[in-house]
């Protein structure tokens, strides 16, 4: 690798040990395969709604917890479609890499809380609006 970098004239660069990079740059490749958490051990394709779950032999099979979003190489079909080479990823990151396909929704709770949020805002603008005026 580092002949082909050499004879290119490439500076390697790492990235010491920050995995999101790493993470994100798998998301930049795969962002069409990305599937969101449905129930415990299922995921939908965000693109296809096909269900599929993590392969077994998976890291992520084994973690304790499922990832909301993931990103996969490649679908294992038998009796299920399994996902393999999978990895965890951001929604930002999918929105990120892939606008043409995916889009973030803020969610600000219920007609109450965001009716609570707006009043806390409204009352915020009024205070600041009452400081500029006595200075």
């Amino acid at each position: 690798m580092k002949d082909i970098a050499k004879q290119q004239q490439l500076k390697l660069t790492s990235c010491n040990y920050d995995y999101d990079m790493v993470r994100k740059a798998i998301c930049a490749a795969y962002f069409t395969n990305a599937a969101k958490i449905k129930s415990i051990g299922e995921y939908t394709n965000l693109r296809t709604a096909m269900p599929c779950r993590v392969h077994p032999s998976s890291a992520l099979f084994t973690l304790g917890h499922a990832p909301d979003y993931v990103v996969y190489h490649e679908l294992i079909m038998t009796t299920k479609e399994y996902m393999n080479c999978v990895t965890s990823v951001d929604p930002k990151w999918l929105a990120e890499m892939g606008p043409m396909f995916f889009s973030v929704k803020e969610y600000y709770g219920n007609r109450r809380n965001r009716s609570d949020i707006e009043a806390e805002n409204s009352n915020l603008l009024e205070t600041q609006i009452k400081l500029a005026k006595e200075k």
